[in-house]
């Protein structure tokens, strides 16, 4: 089974499509989420603050501090020339120091690539071909054209806020979800959340850029509360630039802040690139 290195750096780089997941705690909030002083008193302004600034609370404690994470994933894809062979990846991380992924062809059950990510450099081996590639943790931006660095990659994989705005644009509550925009250097971004939980199951973000065409949509669910951690276990990513990329993956295994070993051995007979 031949899967060219950039589409397993793409994989390793998934996390980078859940980018489109990522929002924070807004600073500021802008105005015209608000309702027009003409229509409403300033009860309803208050009010109107008051529910944002409690959702925004909520969705704060909801972002997950760890010391290591342990996962097995059932990744499907599909793309332009159809579905691509499944893969499985065993990902663990010791948070702020190192993400080590291994992948795996499902349906052979054999190891094809091994990656390991630290703060400043990136190692893949190329188990089929016997070769080791060293790169620079700058070749992240360099695959994904965004100014990733090794904390953001890291709270791709969890699930925490990255690339966000400074300020909320919109903000909506109806039909139990709540829904609120907020836009940055880069991106704008609408999310959707569970007026109940506060837990975010969808979001849609579009390039700043026109010219770059670039549009996502995530969904999440299947929500597991394992030892006080809220994690989405299934997650379906759709991406959509010169041609459309959709992603599945189910969340076999995961545990969190157990003891682990990134063993990552470089065999002799590798070869550099």
């Amino acid at each position: 089974m031949n899967i060219p290195a950039k589409h397993i750096f793409s994989f390793v780089f998934l996390c980078v499509m859940l980018i489109f997941s990522s929002c924070r705690t807004a600073k500021k909030i802008n105005q015209s989420i608000l309702p027009k002083a003409a229509a409403v008193n300033s009860k309803e302004v208050e009010d109107s603050i008051r529910a944002l600034n409690q959702t925004m609370d909520a969705f704060k404690k909801g972002i997950i501090d760890f010391n290591t994470f342990n996962a097995k994933i059932k990744v499907e894809s599909a793309g332009g020339n159809g579905s691509n062979p499944d893969l499985t990846a065993v990902v663990k991380i010791v948070k702020d120091s190192a993400i080590w992924v291994s992948l795996s062809a499902t349906i052979l059950s054999i190891e094809i690539y091994r990656v390991l990510i630290t703060k400043d450099s990136i190692i893949l081996l190329n188990k089929q071909e016997k070769i080791v590639q060293y790169r620079s943790l700058d070749y992240l931006q360099e695959i994904t054209k965004i100014p990733f660095d090794y904390k953001t990659l890291q709270d791709c994989i969890i699930g925490n806020p990255i690339f966000y705005g400074d300020s909320i644009s919109t903000y909506q509550e109806k039909n139990k979800l709540i829904y609120f925009s907020t836009i940055n250097k880069f991106f704008k971004n609408l999310f959707t959340l569970s007026s109940d939980t506060k837990y975010m199951i969808h979001c849609k973000l579009d390039d700043i850029d026109h010219s770059k065409n670039r549009t996502a949509d995530i969904t999440y669910d299947n929500f597991v509360n394992s030892d006080g951690i809220n994690f989405s276990t299934i997650r379906k990513i759709m991406v959509s630039e010169k041609s459309n990329l959709n992603i599945a993956l189910d969340f076999k295994k995961y545990e969190f802040n157990k003891e682990l070993s990134l063993s990552f051995n470089i065999p002799q007979n590798y070869s550099r690139k």
